[in-house]
């Protein structure tokens, strides 16, 4: 892991992320100033749960992941982060810990914004806090769809509804690269690997087909319904396994 000045490209993307949005471009500016581009390698750690929340991140290319280890040593994985999104604001104007440990899925490219900046930047303008409050409700609705997923539905339909939403397509055929190992999204969805399987062996029932990381999906319509309720939106449609 090493830290690099922010690029041109890297401000492109940073300033373009969600908690920025509504504040103008010079405060914008004035926020990132001080940023640093870290660059990881895939399992690089970035900070670990329990660390002091030093500053805030926005991925600038590659993946991140953000997972907890459970008293019995487990590790939960509560998101994978993509380009623009960004995570840790919260705690880093509130001076805690980071809640999670972050680590690089893939090569990545991460700016760090400095916590203590930030809460400069936050007394001179408190829209600024406005932002990142925003910001923070929008990271606490991902979890509570999270835990309604988890809580609601079945294996069948949380693997169904990953793959639609990696999916643009409207209605027809269309192919889905995977993002990521089966594991990293069996982890990602609350599923062992041994569950993931069978969930893609009862969609194949459908028409979704995996090969390696390509998945071809027959009908992406029946695919959302599926997400929506596999038992009663395609009734029939899913074979039971043998």
């Amino acid at each position: 892991m090493m830290s690099l000045k922010l690029t041109a490209g890297d401000f492109q993307i940073i300033t373009r992320v969600a908690i920025f949005r509504g504040l103008k471009q010079e405060t914008v500016e004035h926020i990132v100033a001080p940023g640093t581009a870290v660059v990881l390698e895939a399992h690089d750690g970035l900070f670990r749960q329990g660390d002091p929340a030093t500053a805030f991140f926005i991925v600038i290319d590659g993946l991140v992941k953000l997972y907890r280890i459970t008293p019995a040593g487990d590790e939960t994985v509560i998101r994978v982060l993509q380009k623009g999104e960004s995570f840790a604001e919260a705690v880093a104007f509130t001076g805690s810990r980071y809640p999670a440990t972050a680590e690089a899925v893939t090569n990545a490219r991460v700016g760090r914004i400095p916590a203590d900046h930030i809460v400069r930047c936050i007394r001179e303008s408190p829209d600024i806090a406005l932002a990142m409050i925003a910001s923070t409700s929008l990271h606490l609705h991902h979890l509570v769809q999270q835990v309604e997923q988890l809580k609601v539905q079945s294996g069948v339909q949380r693997v169904a509804e990953f793959l639609a939403s990696l999916s643009s397509a409207e209605q027809g055929t269309c192919v889905i690269a995977l993002p990521y190992d089966k594991i990293l999204i069996a982890a990602r969805l609350g599923l062992t690997p041994e569950s993931l399987s069978r969930a893609f062996a009862k969609l194949r029932g459908v028409g979704v087909v995996i090969n390696a990381s390509q998945v071809t999906v027959k009908d992406i319509v029946t695919l959302r319904r599926i997400a929506t309720d596999d038992r009663n939106a395609v009734r029939g449609t899913l074979r039971p396994m043998r």
